[in-house]
């Protein structure tokens, strides 16, 4: 590398020359150059003007595209963004290499302080709902109101079906795990993720399902995927570790903004045995539980988690 070229900058090159990632009809994407990182900020443009501003935070392995149809359920609510953090979707690994749930939720305030649209109602799934619980803690004055969906807050007995995900962040298993599945289609390594994601595979339509084949051939030739997965799922591990005031369960009791927890019972990522612990935890918490749902409820039932939003969004401004 020469003495001119920045960090990341290859790597940023490199994915430039991959497959262009899809964008839904209505949709616009663009890129956001920050100090140490580019964000590619996924948008919909509202159905009329003042709505106010929303942002949509993935979760581990996903990228601004698992949004979509949430945004487009929300069009006349919300003016909606959704953002690919660091390393996924279409944003290049971050300079320094930090993949940890402190660095994304910087990540986060950064694109908000920057664009100058928050406060926001901010919006996370999975280890996004981890990452969006940091933010909200540490400043509230981004976030108007919170929604998690199946938040990686620490659990002391994580299911079995969890442990695969969660030994990616030990040192060594992601290139194992990349050597052993080498023969794998990319249709094939996506049936897998839907059968641990989605209460019933059987709801992911053939077109979802082809969008999601192709968005995977285009991970798999990005040459820092691995790398990504490996260590944002070693951050969200460190993260389970942490006590006192940076613990997760803890800043989740500093939170302020009103929020709306929704849980699938069928969920073999995050235990619904957790959502009584959180509802306890956040301060102004209403519950959403959803019986067939898994662990992307919002896109197994978007519009059960739409209405529920603009319900939350409804009593915010009314109190």
């Amino acid at each position: 590398m020469s003495s001119t070229e920045l960090p990341g900058t290859r790597a940023a090159e490199q994915a430039q020359r991959i497959r262009s990632v899809r964008v839904a009809e209505g949709e616009e994407l663009r890129s956001v150059a920050l100090p140490g990182l580019t964000l590619t900020v996924r948008a919909r443009p509202p159905g009329r003007t003042g709505l106010p501003p929303a942002l949509f935070v993935h979760g581990l392995g996903g990228s601004s595209q698992n949004w979509t149809t949430l945004m487009a359920a929300l069009e006349d609510t919300v003016d909606g963004e959704a953002v690919d953090l660091p390393g996924f979707g279409n944003s290049p690994p971050p300079d320094d290499g930090n993949y940890s749930i402190t660095a994304h939720a910087r990540a986060v305030i950064r694109l908000l302080d920057a664009s100058g649209r928050g406060p926001v109602h901010l919006v996370g799934n999975s280890l996004g709902g981890a990452v969006v619980t940091r933010v909200a803690a540490v400043r509230p004055d981004l976030v108007t109101t919170l929604t998690l969906v199946s938040p990686a807050l620490p659990e002391l007995r994580a299911q079995r079906s969890a442990w695969p995900t969660a030994a990616l962040g030990l040192p060594g298993v992601a290139p194992l795990f990349q050597r052993l599945t080498r023969g794998w289609t990319a249709e094939m390594r996506v049936r897998g993720v839907l059968s641990l994601c989605y209460g019933d595979p059987g709801r992911v339509t053939d077109e979802a399902l082809l969008h999601a084949v192709e968005e995977m051939e285009r991970r798999l030739e990005l040459p820092y995927f691995w790398d990504a997965m490996a260590r944002s799922a070693r951050g969200l591990v460190d993260a389970y570790t942490l006590g006192g005031q940076h613990g997760l369960w803890r800043q989740a009791q500093r939170v302020l903004a009103p929020t709306l927890l929704v849980y699938g019972c069928r969920d073999q990522l995050v235990s619904y045995r957790m959502a009584r612990r959180a509802n306890a935890a956040f301060r102004d918490s209403r519950l959403l539980t959803l019986p067939d749902a898994g662990h992307v409820a919002m896109m197994e039932y978007p519009e059960t988690v739409a209405e529920a939003v603009r319900q939350l969004l409804d009593d915010s401004t009314r109190s």
